[in-house]
């Protein structure tokens, strides 16, 4: 379960502040998997890092009980001059899981080969994403946060994914954001709604994507 309690975040930006929350207080609660939803720029990526942590709310308090991922799809979880191996053992050792293990989950996983004992600064875009999501998912978390991820790659590794989450997804739940609705009907039961600093829950995704949409059109 992870709680917001009257969050607000914004950053400065040309003509002014970007509001991402304003005052939000929400509830995902666990034994759910929830989609987020917004327009370009509502802060999605953005509230992804403030459930995980990785960012602080300007106002307000966030409580998590269990084990919360990094966010999958961050580009700040690895360290440029390391080796993918070399990044992984240290996320391991960071979260106390097997490190034998882990670095066998994601040489295997990621599909690397010699690039996995190379500098991921070295890496394409694709090999990035393939490293996170096998590393997050080589450790076992009560909750995991993804923030795209699972539109990378071609269709074997889209496959393996959509495996791994199903493995995943009998012991833990997942916080998913993502612009395409048949990934949230695929992975999700419940979804978010951000716009204009606003969060809104919605227990059924097909409502939250209908929402979504007619916002979507009286924007445009």
């Amino acid at each position: 379960m992870i709680v917001l309690d009257r969050v607000s975040k914004a950053y400065r930006a040309t003509g002014g502040r970007r509001i991402i929350l304003d005052n939000a207080s929400a509830t995902f609660e666990a034994g759910h998997n929830y989609g987020i939803l917004g327009g370009n720029g509502a802060g999605k990526s953005t509230l992804i890092r403030l459930l995980a942590g990785s960012e602080l709310p300007d106002r307000g308090t966030i409580r998590r009980r269990g084990r919360v991922s990094f966010p999958l799809g961050f580009g700040g979880t690895f360290h440029g001059a390391l080796s993918g191996r070399e990044n992984a053992a240290f996320l391991a050792r960071i979260y106390g899981a097997p490190v034998r293990a882990t670095l066998d989950f994601v040489a295997d996983f990621a599909e690397l080969g010699d690039y996995f004992t190379m500098p991921v600064n070295t890496y394409s875009a694709g090999m990035r994403a393939r490293l996170a999501f096998a590393a997050c998912l080589a450790i076992e978390f009560d909750i995991y946060l993804i923030d795209e991820v699972t539109e990378v790659g071609d269709q074997h590794f889209r496959r393996k994914c959509a495996a791994a989450f199903r493995a995943r997804m009998a012991t833990a739940d997942i916080i998913l954001a993502s612009h395409n609705p048949q990934t949230l009907r695929q992975y999700c039961d419940r979804a978010a709604l951000l716009a204009g600093g606003a969060l809104s829950l919605y227990d059924d995704v097909s409502a939250a994507l209908g929402r979504h949409h007619r916002m979507l059109q009286e924007a445009g």
